[in-house]
């Protein structure tokens, strides 16, 4: 590990079906943790951890935070607290919760998801003392559940699905996967509060470009 905070996206190309299922995870670290934000759909621990170990990091991950409920961003959650025998911290909004736990159906699938443990719970605004600070941003709209984690040291958000991108071009979160966008794009207006160089986007990767005029295009409407 690291003393200087590092954040870096994994793609992931994941086996589902006919064709692969692609997403970029975010991986954080310093010299105290080791942080992975998403963990794809079930059944990749393998994909999982063969990534974190060609970063030279499974062994040392110390916690896992989810944006938001849908399976392909907790589906293999449980299957990486087994395999690091539950010495992961969880963490997530508080209204991720019961989806996470099992309790509720996944809203988009009406199916509940495999259970797993949620250490951690947090709100919008919270300041996460990890790898130089971690800010907590509420953003429903995908989800009522959803956030965004701002990098503070990189100025690096990580959107989740608040946000995609196509070929480094900032892009409005999925219509057909987002049930409230007037909310969804209340929340890409809050972002622009932020000063970002960066943003991790799981549907597209990187965006290093014009992220100021997208954002206002985007929290306009007119951003496809």
């Amino acid at each position: 590990m690291t003393a200087t905070p590092v954040i870096k996206a994994l793609r992931w190309e994941m086996n589902r079906g006919a064709s692969p299922f692609v997403v970029h995870a975010t991986l954080l670290q310093d010299d105290k943790d080791v942080i992975l934000v998403d963990t794809g759909i079930p059944g990749q621990l393998e994909l999982i951890k063969q990534s974190l170990e060609q970063e030279g990091v499974w062994e040392q991950l110390t916690k896992i935070i989810i944006t938001h409920q849908d399976l392909d961003h907790i589906g293999s959650l449980p299957e990486l607290v087994q395999a690091t025998d539950g010495r992961v911290e969880v963490i997530a909004h508080e209204l991720a919760k019961p989806y996470i736990l099992g309790e509720t159906p996944i809203m988009k699938r009406g199916v509940l998801a495999t259970p797993s443990k949620v250490d951690t719970t947090v709100q919008d605004g919270d300041l996460l003392p990890y790898c130089g600070g971690i800010q907590v941003v509420f953003t429903p709209g995908h989800t009522p559940d959803h956030i965004c984690l701002y990098h503070r040291p990189s100025r690096t958000l990580i959107s989740g699905d608040a946000l995609t991108s196509h070929e480094g071009v900032l892009m409005p979160p999925d219509a057909n996967f987002t049930p409230d966008m007037p909310a969804a794009l209340k929340s890409v207006a809050k972002l622009q509060e932020l000063d970002i160089d960066t943003i991790i986007t799981y549907h597209g990767g990187v965006v290093t470009e014009q992220i100021p005029e997208r954002l206002a295009a985007i929290a306009a409407g007119s951003g496809a």
